[in-house]
């Protein structure tokens, strides 16, 4: 294989130097011959703006190699969401691609917080801006085929970290993922009208999702998100280790999620569908989860599990009428079914979620052999189910539950466990609670009676 090391093409190791140029001329002779292997080379730190990839290269971080985005605003100006402007930039990118390779041992710094604000308690500020929000994603795929991610480390995104639009054909393993738990939109990857892709032996820390399946509406083109596996991989988020959405507007299918450990996050497993797209067929299992409260900036009340149907909230921002099919002032959501959960470990501040905008929203729900422990570990408020963004009540404010139910149908609940920990508050009460439910199935389920209340409640009015 022949390699094009980029300071053969001018590139220069300090802090003042925008290599961008140099490494794309790198990429560009070896894509021009064929292909090789574009070298970052070991033992030294390259400062760069953006670049694209193209087909037959392996981009080679070595180890000791750093490479850091510019942190000059300016050079960020292509958006990673087509005419959405304002959800970040472009920073290293590639489309209608095959055969890339991105590899080496080295760093891949997305020098999250020269984009940030002050540095809050919860979280870092937001800085205003007008059209475009230039925090750069550390990497944009969009229509790349045979893709391969590994031994490699991704840091310090500013907004999301690995993005693969439209990408089929994705081997991501052994690569390590560190972003700032404080940088709201950090995620670790997103799998976006992605197809035919093996996730494993990864760790991820991540201020917002780190392993996230959706459909953006910015590239329906490319179908469905489907045949996906995720195994060996350690989380930690401050919003949602493993989530399906929120944005969906197409299918998020045939996912299995095996032999992962979740800690120290605000929620663990998440099914948040808010579009008219739909989630089916996903086995979830042999997982150990560790759940706690954050702060309300970050969407999640520490559900260790959570499976929702609701419609989009029709408000203003980014989350409201710039996710709707084009023309409409009102969104609908898609069903959820067809999900397994099975030999799950978790401890949390919370119990189980399960809701829809009514039953045949959310359907076919298997859980067994998951043993709960909840026990209050933060001075965050509790009795809280988040269902942000959701039109209506944001919160359902009610008593914990091992698991709580909302309009939702064929749940079944077997061979489970709930243990209420040494702190346990006055508003930790039921095993189960069902609110509008059909068929609801519980066999050997062991768990602790309630306080002069009886264990399972089926209560006639719905929580405000």
């Amino acid at each position: 294989m022949t390699i094009y090391n980029i300071l053969n093409f001018g590139a220069v190791s300090n802090q003042q130097i925008d290599n961008a140029k140099f490494i794309q001329k790198a990429i560009d002779s070896c894509s021009k011959n064929g292909g090789g292997c574009v070298l970052i080379p070991a033992g030294l730190t390259f400062i760069t703006g953006p670049f694209k990839l193209k087909s037959n290269i392996e981009f080679r971080v070595e180890t000791g190699a750093i490479l850091l985005a510019n942190p000059d605003e300016s050079v960020y100006t292509e958006s990673a969401f087509r005419e959405n402007k304002g959800e970040g930039t472009i920073w290293i990118g590639g489309e209608n691609l095959e055969n890339v390779s991105i590899t080496g041992g080295g760093i891949i710094d997305g020098n999250g917080a020269a984009f940030m604000g002050e540095e809050l308690k919860e979280a870092f500020a937001l800085k205003p801006f007008d059209t475009i929000d230039p925090r750069p994603h550390i990497l944009t795929l969009i229509n790349v085929k045979n893709i391969k991610v590994h031994n490699i480390t991704f840091q310090n995104a500013a907004y999301w970290g690995l993005h693969f639009i439209g990408c089929k054909d994705v081997l991501i393993n052994n690569i390590f993922i560190y972003n700032s738990l404080k940088i709201r939109n950090g995620d670790g990857i997103d799998l976006d009208h992605s197809q035919n892709v093996n996730i494993s032996n990864c760790h991820i820390e991540s201020g917002d999702d780190c392993i996230c399946f959706k459909n953006r509406r910015e590239y329906a083109e490319f179908g469905p998100c489907s045949d996906i596996t995720v195994t060996g991989c350690t989380l930690t988020s401050t919003s949602c280790a493993i989530k399906f959405g929120s944005e969906n507007m197409d299918a998020i299918k045939n996912v299995v999620i095996n032999n992962c450990i979740i800690k120290n996050s605000n929620r663990g497993i998440g099914i948040q569908n808010r579009d008219e797209g739909t989630v089916s067929n996903v086995i979830i299992s042999n997982i150990i989860l560790e759940c706690r409260l954050f702060g309300d900036v970050w969407w999640g009340k520490a559900e260790p599990i959570y499976v929702t149907a609701f419609p989009r909230a029709n408000s203003s921002g980014k989350d409201a009428g710039v996710r709707f099919p084009e023309g409409a002032t009102k969104g609908e959501v898609g069903k959820v079914s067809n999900i397994s959960f099975s030999n799950i470990q978790c401890t949390s501040e919370n119990g189980i979620f399960v809701g829809g905008e009514n039953p045949s929203k959310i359907s076919n729900i298997r859980f067994q052999g998951i043993e709960l422990t909840i026990n209050k570990t933060t001075h965050y408020k509790g009795g809280l189910y988040d269902c942000r963004p959701c039109e209506g009540a944001d919160m359902i404010m009610d008593e914990t539950a091992g698991f709580y139910l909302y309009q939702a149908a064929n749940i079944s609940i077997k061979d489970c466990q709930l243990t209420w920990g040494e702190n346990r508050m006055d508003y930790y009460k039921n095993g189960l609670t069902a609110i509008a439910c059909e068929q609801v199935e519980v066999i050997d389920y062991t768990h602790p009676k309630a306080d002069k209340k009886p264990s399972i409640t089926i209560p006639t009015k719905l929580p405000k």
